[in-house]
C-alpha cells in the first residue's frame, strides 16, 4: 500500500481572514507543465487568470518561492496561490461572541452572514470576520449554518482538534434547538415528529422531499401564537440535512416567514437588500465538550423581528 503523502504546511499567510488555495497535482496527466494543469483545472475561473497568477509571482510551491511560468509539471506537487477577493457588499450587522476558550468559540451569527468563505460570499462570512477579529487564524467551523439563518455556530481553535468537536454532530451528540416565526393554524395539530426523505441537488436552489427512507427527523412545537395569525415554533432537529426545517415548515403547511425558496422560489435579492430577514434561529446548543469533558448549553440572546415587531419586520 502507497502512504499517502504529508500535507505541507501553508508557505503564504491568509489574506483578510481567508486561507490560499491549495493545490496538489494528480499523480499522473498529460500535462508538461504546473501551469498547463492550472489551466485546464481553473478553466472556469476566466481567460488570463491562471496567466496572470504566474506572471505576478502569486503561485508558490511549499518553499513559498513562486513556481516558474514555465516549471515542469511534477507528479503530487503541492502549490497554493491567492485567488482575487470577489467585492462584496459588508453584511451590517455584528457577530456576537457568547464564548471563548482555548479549544472553542461559540459565535451568534447575524442573518444574511454565511459561516464559511464559498462562492461570492468569502471576507464576508462569519469565519473570516471572527478570525480578523479575534486574531486566530487557526480558527474553524466544526459545522454550518445557512447564511439566511441566524444564531449559534460552534467553531474550533485548534486544527487538531476540529474532527473531534464535528464528530459531535455526525455522531448526533449536540443538541440543536431552533425558533421560527411562521403563520399559525388552529387546525395544525402540534407538538409532532416529522419524518421524510430530503434530496438537494447540486445547483438546485431548493430542496424537497421523495418516498423512501426518512433522512431528515424534526420535532415541530407550537410555543406561543398570537399577532396577526402568526405562531412562534420551537424545532428540533435530530438530523442535518440541508434546508431540513424550512422544508418540513413548509410541508407541514406553515411556511417560515421571510423564505425565499419555500414553498415559492422567488428571483434572487439585490447585493445589499437586508430587509425582512428568514424568521429562523439557532436558539440554543447543548454538547458535552469531547476535549474537556466540560457539559455546555449555549444559547442566542438574539430576537426573531416579526414576533416582536411584526410591522417593522415587515415594512423594512
Amino acid at each position: 500500500m502507497t502512504r499517502s503523502r504529508r500535507i505541507p504546511p501553508s508557505p503564504l499567510p491568509q489574506r483578510e481572514g481567508v486561507d490560499p488555495v491549495r493545490v496538489r497535482l494528480p499523480v499522473e496527466g498529460p500535462w508538461a507543465t504546473v501551469r498547463a494543469h492550472l489551466t485546464e483545472r481553473l478553466s472556469g475561473a476566466g481567460a488570463g487568470v491562471v496567466d496572470g497568477l504566474f506572471d505576478a509571482g502569486r503561485v508558490v510551491g511549499a518553499d513559498g518561492r513562486a513556481v516558474a511560468p514555465d516549471a515542469a509539471f511534477v507528479p503530487g506537487m503541492f502549490v497554493w496561490f491567492h485567488r482575487d477577493l470577489p467585492a462584496e457588499v459588508p453584511v451590517p450587522f455584528p457577530i456576537e461572541v457568547v464564548h471563548r476558550d482555548e479549544h472553542i468559540v461559540v459565535a451568534d451569527k447575524p442573518h444574511f452572514l454565511a459561516t464559511i468563505p464559498r462562492g461570492s460570499h468569502v471576507t464576508e462570512t462569519a469565519l473570516a470576520r471572527l478570525r480578523r477579529e479575534l486574531d486566530i487564524p487557526t480558527l474553524g467551523a466544526a459545522h454550518r449554518l445557512d447564511r439566511l439563518t441566524a444564531g449559534l455556530v460552534l467553531f474550533t481553535v485548534r486544527p487538531e482538534e476540529r474532527g473531534a468537536y464535528q464528530s459531535l454532530f455526525g455522531d448526533r451528540l449536540v443538541r440543536k434547538e431552533y425558533e421560527a416565526v411562521a403563520p399559525y393554524d388552529p387546525g395544525l395539530v402540534l407538538p409532532r415528529t416529522v419524518r421524510s426523505r430530503i434530496v438537494k441537488e447540486r445547483g438546485v436552489l431548493a430542496a424537497y422531499e421523495v418516498e423512501g427512507e426518512p433522512n431528515a427527523v424534526s420535532r415541530v412545537e407550537l410555543a406561543e401564537h398570537g399577532g396577526p395569525g402568526l405562531g412562534r415554533y420551537r424545532l428540533t432537529p435530530t438530523t442535518g440535512q440541508t434546508h431540513q426545517l424550512r422544508v418540513h415548515m413548509n410541508a407541514l403547511g406553515v411556511p417560515i416567514l421571510g423564505d425565499p425558496l419555500y414553498p415559492v422560489v422567488t428571483g434572487p435579492v439585490p447585493a445589499g437588500d437586508f430587509r425582512r430577514p428568514l424568521q429562523l434561529l439557532a436558539r440554543s446548543l447543548e454538547f458535552t465538550d469531547p476535549v474537556t469533558g466540560v457539559a455546555h448549553l449555549f444559547r442566542s440572546a438574539r430576537t426573531l423581528r416579526a414576533w416582536s415587531s411584526y410591522d417593522e419586520w415587515a415594512g423594512q
